[in-house]
């Protein structure tokens, strides 16, 4: 028996005259569909409780921007400041303001490297691993520290505890941490 042969039980019957043509053999091509991973389905886009913690991110970044340049805006008028306080270079005041000065240059430093981190963070949200979600939620809570301490001195802290309040409750759940866990081909 032969392919063409039409007692041939393994091969195609023969087409008839005016009929469509028949399907080939083999399995049927079934649609594409969403490969599971350890945790369920991984997530297509990101989840939109992890682009609100990507802008708390951006919003605590942007304030430790701010705060550095008000610290850097302080210390250029320094030396003005301990002027009209009467406090001159030979006195033995001059030791202690310059220890505050010294102080205030570590902040300015400080705030300008949180700044910086917050930035790096905010850039690896797209494609960054769960790393970055742990980062984000360790970032938060010295942005809390960091809002304790500029709570009296611009008033800008509160705003940073409440939105870094926020990033971490956002980078906590499972939307998100199924982002940053999915697998990446």
């Amino acid at each position: 028996m032969s392919f063409g042969d039409p007692n041939n039980p393994y091969g195609q019957p023969p087409q008839q005259p005016g009929q469509p043509a028949q399907p080939g053999y083999g399995y049927p091509a079934a649609p594409p569909v969403q490969q599971p991973y350890a945790g369920g389905y991984a997530p297509t886009q990101m989840p939109g409780i992890t682009r609100a913690a990507r802008i708390m991110l951006a919003v605590v970044a942007a304030a430790h921007l701010l705060i550095a340049v008000l610290y850097g805006y302080q210390l250029s008028k320094w030396d003005e400041t301990m002027a009209e306080a009467g406090i001159s270079s030979d006195s033995d005041l001059q030791q202690f303001a310059d220890v505050g000065k010294g102080v205030v240059v570590f902040l300015t430093g400080l705030a300008a490297v949180f700044a910086v981190l917050g930035l790096v963070l905010l850039l690896q949200y797209g494609k960054g691993g769960n790393g970055v979600r742990v980062c984000s939620i360790v970032y938060g809570s010295f942005a809390i520290v960091t809002g304790i301490f500029t709570l009296a001195a611009f008033g800008l802290g509160l705003i940073i505890m409440v939105v870094a309040i926020l990033l971490i409750v956002f980078a906590s759940k499972r939307a998100s941490a199924e982002w940053f866990k999915r697998p990446r081909y």
